[in-house]
């Protein structure tokens, strides 16, 4: 899914767009040192220039290397890239995915690159701890290649810089691969189109009020501007830049701190500048609105759901989230999952990991439009709540092959449908009665099978087909009836046909979903 903004800029006037800052989020697990590495760049590298009024934790900073700047997103947590991922705003460029060598490839790392890929983001992995006595690169390098990320000196394309958060080493390569990787994707803005970026966070201050840091993606955010995000709006009053410095106005790729919205909003909202208050008033009282049926109307992401959006032409990938107790069912589970893919639908397994279904999966699972099975093992109360809110699908097994079984079966199902004719019935004209304000009713016999009132109906005289449509009525004697049987009399009525006459023949007939065996 392109996020809105991406959108937004594909849509400038190729002319206008100038080169603007690659933006940059750290991934990783737990304690492999996203922190000190962000603390490590933000003290070598953060652009200059002197500290201004306001001391406050922004969320987002930016940092010059060989006269460029790189903006750094400081949400170490994968959960918030999710979330602002699953509202659409994938407001990274370049994910940078720091892996401890003496610890490897962990479970939040493997999540970590889960996340990236499904954002279609490029990664940059920083090999730290290289300092301790214990580390071991090769060995990561080669959980890194089996991860799907093969190095670039094991003939790959995923840069790994070695670094020391800790020793501040490596940092500058670390830049250096970052404003490499930057040159090969295209990331540009127009200063002067329309003004679009996303939330990164936001909290209340005792007294300050309402702190939104904003991510500004095309445009220019000006001081006054009335910016609306989410379902939130309000004039800025103030705004200061990442060194908490006041400043007028800021460009793409910038981050910067406002005072001024009404409410909180959520990180991971895209902003956008209204013309004035009232249509900001008007904007979000509408999307308001949109919410509450959104929430009531929320689409199941269940195997049968998205057999009908592919018959929609929508889907032509089924996207799984695997959970199971041990590693040893894991990969069978996957392997097997993999040989069902076919040339029309492919299997897509966004993630596959030991342990129970937690509300990471569930927010992946919502960016990505996603199922989750799980085998033998649970789902905790908040993963349950969420998918619940959500319309999120988890599927529970304890049989290999019965998960195998169900997901070849929804494939089987979001294969292109075939329907076919199946002729349930058929009756003879022996009479016509002309009605006034009815129309013409033919007074028939049933010489085959059933007639039904839900099904199709097709007038036959001699050997042609003279009509197909609906049936308009059915009855049995005086009663309205759903079906008469061979055997019997019964009135018939048929939605735009009035030209019946004795001797024709009445075929009802039904159309049904052939699957592919």
């Amino acid at each position: 899914v392109i996020p809105i903004w991406r959108q937004q800029i594909s849509g400038e006037n190729p002319k206008d767009l100038i080169a603007r800052p690659p933006v940059v989020t750290i991934l990783g697990h737990v304690d492999h040192g996203k922190t000190t590495l962000l603390d490590a760049i933000r003290n070598t590298s953060v652009a200059s220039g002197e500290a201004g009024g306001i001391t406050q934790h922004i969320g987002a900073y930016q940092v010059e290397h060989k006269g460029q700047l790189i903006t750094f997103l400081d949400t170490p947590g994968h959960a918030a890239f999710t979330a602002m991922r699953s509202r659409g705003a994938q407001g990274a460029d370049i994910v940078v995915l720091v892996v401890a060598a003496d610890d490897g490839v962990m479970p939040q790392t493997k999540e970590a690159i889960a996340h990236a890929k499904a954002a279609m983001v490029p990664i940059v992995v920083a090999l730290n701890k290289i300092d301790r006595p214990d580390s071991n690169p090769d060995f990561t390098k080669k959980q890194l290649a089996e991860s799907g990320l093969v190095p670039d000196d094991w003939d790959g394309d995923t840069m790994v810089v070695p670094v020391s958060a800790k020793m501040k080493t490596g940092i500058e390569d670390l830049l250096e691969a970052i404003l490499l990787t930057a040159e090969n994707i295209t990331i540009m803005a127009n200063p002067a189109g329309q003004t679009i970026g996303t939330i990164i966070e936001a909290e209340i201050d005792r007294a300050k009020g309402v702190l939104s840091t904003l991510l500004v993606q095309n445009g220019t955010v000006n001081m006054g501007d009335i910016i609306i995000a989410g379902t939130t709006y309000g004039r800025i009053k103030a705004m200061f830049d990442f060194k908490g410095k006041p400043v007028r106005k800021a460009g793409p790729s910038t981050p910067i701190l406002i005072m001024g919205l009404n409410d909180v909003p959520h990180a991971g909202d895209i902003f956008t500048v209204a013309k004035s208050g009232k249509e900001a008033l008007s904007m979000v009282e509408e999307r308001k609105t949109n919410e509450k049926e959104r929430l009531s109307a929320i689409p199941k992401a269940t195997l049968e759901e998205l057999f009908s959006r592919v018959q929609a032409g929508e889907e032509q990938e089924l996207r799984l989230i695997i959970k199971a107790d041990v590693q040893g069912s894991l990969e069978p589970i996957v392997t097997s999952l993999k040989d069902l893919s076919s040339k029309d639908i492919s299997i897509n397994i966004l993630h596959a990991e030991t342990g129970n279904i937690s509300e990471n999966d569930i927010m992946l699972a919502v960016a990505s439009h996603a199922i989750v099975i799980g085998f033998n093992t649970s789902a905790d109360s908040a993963a349950k709540k969420m998918a619940e809110v959500e319309g999120v699908s988890i599927r529970l097994y304890s049989i290999i092959y019965r998960l195998i079984e169900d997901v070849e079966k929804a494939m089987k199902g979001m294969l292109e449908p075939e329907f076919v004719e199946v002729i349930i019935g058929q009756a003879d004209v022996l009479a016509v009665f002309k009605i006034t304000k009815v129309g013409a009713i033919a007074g028939c016999k049933v010489t085959k099978g059933e007639i039904r009132r839900n099904a199709k109906a097709r007038v036959i005289r001699g050997e042609n087909e003279i009509f197909s449509g609906e049936f308009g009525s059915l009855k049995h004697e005086k009663d309205d009836v759903r079906e008469v049987r061979a055997g019997f009399e019964c009135g018939i009525g048929v939605k735009g046909f009035n030209e019946f006459e004795v001797g024709d023949i009445i075929q009802c007939f039904v159309m049904e979903l052939s699957t592919a065996a």
